[in-house]
């Protein structure tokens, strides 16, 4: 199963909700839609189902052009952040709705709501109505729809965002099992670099509904074309920092400097971006690549298993994070270091200059 945006693009009045986007996504595993709210993720999604309609350009769905066609005559299953129920309905019977409609014999019906509804761990609450349910009951039940018919395109619009988080651990895990092996095409939004990162498959990174980049998730995050793909791709965000390139050296301040790596002793002296995530920045010094630089701390976020440290170096903002708990004073001045071995180089259009 493939689906292909060609030079889609969806205006509503003068605004410009999705730019022009061709992509076609990958038809095995899980296709990442990754981007800040407002990023375009929900209306690309609508577009994908038939729910919206393209302004401008055609969708593809397994060598089809479905862009005029209902969403009722596609075989689409869709999960939004906010759960939809039908209020009048069980638990039971709001998860075999769909197979109903596709006319399912009731042993299969009953077999299948109850394999799902074990998974999701509904099973104690199928007897009843969404208003008798938690909310992340009631996202359980709308995923559980979802889930239970064989539909050739899935679309999951954070769905694990009103979950527990000991529950978003599980489902990460067990979603793809259950969904290996269908032939179908696997559509998940999420707001969270983390969490795009757990599930793989394939990655497309948005902004202000333009995807900046398509891929396997792991190549994008390790190489992003460019930096606000490397900003859309980082919790806690990236570091980003003018520099200086001065012959093999390069230059972040007058008391911070290190070797430049061979693809940028190559290029020519001059201004350029680096950024670098928070997790190569740490209160102690690993290996010698380390470069020392000092920074006021700002805030000290602790926890059992890392700490998140704000400080000030020159005019900027910097992120460490880094494994253990380091008891840091806010206020205080201090020295961390930074792998410069784990710097990203960009070019003044913001592009990755590639190792």
């Amino acid at each position: 199963m493939t689906l292909e945006l060609r030079s889609v693009v969806k205006r509503v009045g003068a605004d410009t909700h999705i730019h022009e986007t061709s992509v076609r996504l990958a038809a095995d595993g899980f296709n990442i839609l990754l981007g800040t709210t407002l990023s375009g993720k929900t209306t690309l999604m609508q577009l994908m189902a038939g729910l919206e309609r393209p302004t401008v350009g055609e969708v593809w769905f397994n060598g089809q052009n479905v862009t005029g066609v209902a969403v009722q005559k596609r075989n689409v299953s869709m999960v939004y952040q906010q759960f939809i129920n039908y209020p009048n309905f069980t638990v039971f019977e709001n998860i075999a709705s769909p197979l109903r409609v596709a006319r399912m014999k009731q042993a299969e019906i009953s077999e299948r709501v109850h394999r799902i509804a074990e998974l999701l761990r509904l099973t104690p609450l199928l007897d009843r109505r969404p208003a008798e349910l938690s909310g992340g009951q009631q996202q359980r039940t709308a995923l559980a729809r979802a889930l239970v018919k064989d539909a050739t395109l899935v679309l999951l619009d954070e769905p694990f965002a009103n979950l527990d988080y000991k529950l978003r651990e599980e489902l990460r895990d067990e979603l793809p099992k259950l969904l290996a092996g269908r032939q179908c095409t696997v559509v998940f939004a999420t707001s969270e670099p983390t969490e795009a990162l757990l599930l793989g498959g394939h990655m497309a990174t948005l902004h202000e509904g333009r995807i900046t980049q398509f891929g396997p998730t792991a190549k994008v995050y390790r190489r992003p074309a460019d930096l606000l793909t490397a900003q859309v791709f980082s919790n806690p965000p990236i570091n980003v920092a003018p520099v200086m390139k001065e012959s093999d050296s390069i230059v972040l301040s007058d008391s911070v400097r290190w070797a430049a790596n061979t693809t940028m002793r190559q290029r020519p002296d001059g201004r350029y971006t680096v950024a670098i995530r928070p997790h190569h920045i740490a209160p102690a010094a690993n290996g010698r690549g380390s470069v020392e630089m000092g920074g006021r701390v700002l805030i000290a976020e602790l926890s059992g298993s890392e700490s998140v440290i704000h400080f000030a170096h020159g005019p900027l903002t910097w992120v460490s994070q880094s494994h253990g708990v380091h008891a840091i004073e806010v206020g205080a001045t201090s020295s961390f270091y930074m792998d410069a071995g784990e710097c990203m180089y960009f070019d003044d259009a913001g592009r990755l200059i590639e190792p």
